[in-house]
């Protein structure tokens, strides 16, 4: 049973110290897809805590799932993972572990729907405000642009005099922009802006997005899933906010933060209902602080892999000392 328990306390330990130092450490606006990748690697290690815990504990609970678990394992693994005897324990952590799997897929599967049942309304009310020529009539008329092979996503203009845009994500992904953006963004600037919604697109931001709002909608009372959510909701902006400053300049990105919030203060990302702070973010693009050098890079990649792993080499711990 030792190895149960270390994966709880690794478990417990995870979700409870490492999401405030991580929240607060500074080299994540300078790194934001490394810190992206940091806080996937946390989470995927409490998950994985999680399900080796209901594998073992279920192994325990029941023996025939424990003799199809380790068999034709080596002569005294088994013995070393102690769970013969520990019925009692192991029913009431697997009942435990269970239920909180079930209500994880339960989560994740409603907020899924209800951004399926959103980007579906969303996609309606596209087509109805800019419907889309026939490809004949589009031809033959010279109304329909002809945008390059590589632009996979579609670019839609709305008439609308508020200077906007975002993007709908899934497939047939789509860039909105507005007839006011289109007046008041010069063209470096509308490639950014265009350039920082695509980002937002082909890194598969909504899946993040939804992911941490499943988990956090169904743990409130987790740390590390509200952390996740939050932070990820930054995250995912100052990323795009990157991608379309190496393209076009971060000067010119800023520009078009600038022109897009004006009045509002807020720039629309890829998820309706959050919004993150432009003043923040112009400040962050105009100061162009470098990145961190490869060795820090590395350096931290190697930490957040080793959460993930430390789960794992808790799990085969007791196997691997019996072999040795």
């Amino acid at each position: 049973m030792t190895a149960l328990l270390s994966l709880l306390l690794l478990g417990t330990l995870l979700s409870t110290a490492v999401p405030g130092r991580l929240a607060r450490a500074r080299w994540a606006e300078r790194e934001p897809v490394l810190a992206l990748c940091a806080w996937q690697c946390l989470v995927v290690a409490v998950l994985l805590c999680c399900v080796l815990s209901l594998l073992l504990a279920s192994a325990a609970a029941l023996p025939g799932l424990r003799a199809l678990l380790f068999q034709g394992a080596p002569q005294g693994v088994e013995e070393a993972y102690g769970l013969a005897g520990a019925e009692g324990w192991g029913r009431l952590s697997a009942a435990v572990l269970a239920a909180g799997g079930i209500w994880t897929a339960l989560s994740l599967a409603r907020e899924v729907r209800s951004a399926r049942a959103l980007r579906g309304r969303r996609n309606a009310q596209l087509d109805h405000r800019a419907p889309e020529l026939p490809k004949e009539l589009a031809g033959a008329a010279g109304a329909a642009p002809q945008w390059p092979r590589a632009a996979r996503e579609r670019l839609v203009v709305l008439e609308n005099v508020r200077p906007e845009a975002w993007s709908v994500p899934g497939p047939g992904a789509r860039l909105v922009v507005t007839t006011g953006a289109l007046q008041q963004l010069s063209d470096r600037e509308l490639a950014a802006v265009l350039s920082h919604e695509r980002g937002h697109v082909r890194a598969r931001h909504h899946w993040l997005l939804q992911c941490a709002e499943a988990l956090a909608g169904g743990f409130p009372g987790v740390e590390v899933f509200a952390a996740f959510r939050d932070q990820v909701g930054e995250l995912v902006e100052l990323a795009a906010d990157d991608r379309a400053a190496r393209r076009h300049g971060r000067v010119t990105t800023a520009l078009a933060l600038v022109e897009l919030n004006s009045g509002r203060g807020v720039f629309g990302p890829c998820r309706p209902g959050h919004l993150a702070q432009s003043p923040r973010r112009v400040d962050r693009l105009l100061a162009g602080e470098p990145r961190l050098s490869v060795a820090r890079r590395l350096q931290f990649t190697l930490a957040a892999v080793a959460a993930p792993a430390a789960a794992l080499l808790l799990a085969a711990a007791p196997g691997l000392t019996a072999l040795t």
